[in-house]
């Protein structure tokens, strides 16, 4: 096998063939493996592009399965390129939940209310990029200028409800603890749009069931990025206000009286408990390979294909 068929064959075992397209590609969201070695998911994308067993998920061979389980959960499902470790989605959880946590600390002063969202967003931005769909073209700066906004945006958006506290005293405990909850949902929803804005002005890749792609639409980057934005507002909605409520009713009992400096030992512990039962929902509430009704895509794609429904890749 040439170099250019093998990478040809990597390409389209990762956007899922035939009926591989939603039992290979759905998988990523639910392996949770942080290190692996670049040699070792080499190997493992060399097996599932040479062995003619690696397209049929019910293959019981477990060398096939774990070359799987390497290649979904570190190689990026459009480009082929190997993800960065700090923003695969096994990472997203370690760097997320205390973050979370600091950003939602009440304000002490300007840095400690700035840095806090200013690390939330970036991370943020950069995770939503690099795992959002990649079949499209786009130029280094464009992209970077994109993420830049988003961060800018976004921060901004997250500080408000603290610069509120800070200049207002607000002093109704649920106002205080509800109102940083309502602007994170908001400032994560916005993030994912703007982050992957072009996604629904280039357009993103489309295919049929036997994975040939048939143009890109607009239509499918729009809803690709529409269902992300939704995963996110409940992800970090979820996971920033049951800590809250935990700990509003917490400070009324007699171990804190006790015992105050296990306030917010208990909240970062609530934290990743929510956060940590959360990110497998919020990644798979949307499939990762979508379907869209042929008829509801463009003109020029519609003639492509005499099938009723076609794919794309949402990301992550």
């Amino acid at each position: 096998m040439s170099l250019e068929q093998e990478e040809e064959t990597q390409h389209g075992l990762l956007l899922g063939c035939s009926d591989a397209v939603p039992a290979f590609i759905e998988p990523n969201v639910r392996f949770w493996i942080t290190t692996v070695r670049q040699e070792s998911i080499e190997n493992s994308r060399h097996l599932l592009c040479t062995n003619e067993d690696a397209s049929n998920p019910a293959s019981e061979d477990q060398r096939i399965q774990e070359a799987w389980k390497r290649s979904l959960a570190t190689v990026h499902a459009d480009s082929s390129n190997l993800i960065p470790k700090l923003f695969r989605p096994a990472a997203f959880l370690p760097f997320m939940a205390p973050t979370v946590f600091l950003s939602m600390m009440p304000p002490k002063g300007i840095k400690s209310v700035i840095l806090p969202q200013v690390f939330l967003y970036t991370y943020m931005t950069m995770f939503n990029s690099i795992n959002g769909n990649r079949s499209y073209t786009c130029k280094p700066l464009e992209r970077s200028l994109l993420m830049a906004e988003a961060i800018a945006a976004s921060t901004f958006l997250g500080v408000v409800p603290h610069f509120i506290q800070i200049k207002y005293g607000l002093t109704n405990p649920w106002i205080k603890r509800l109102l940083p909850v309502v602007f994170l949902v908001q400032a994560s929803g916005m993030n994912v749009y703007m982050s992957r804005n072009i996604e629904s002005i280039k357009g993103i890749a489309v295919m049929d069931k036997e994975g040939n792609v048939l143009g890109h639409s607009t239509i499918a980057g729009t809803k690709a990025v529409r269902e992300t934005a939704v995963s996110r507002t409940v992800l970090f909605g979820t996971s920033a206000l049951i800590p809250e409520i935990f700990t509003y009713f917490f400070k009324r009992t007699q171990f804190f009286l006790k015992n105050p400096g296990s306030l917010w030992i208990l909240k970062l512990s609530c934290t990743f408990l929510t956060m940590g039962l959360m990110v497998p929902v919020s990644f798979s509430v949307f499939p990762q390979i979508g379907q869209i009704q042929c008829r509801s895509h463009e003109e020029k794609i519609q003639p492509s294909t005499e099938e009723t429904e076609i794919f794309y890749h949402r990301g992550v």
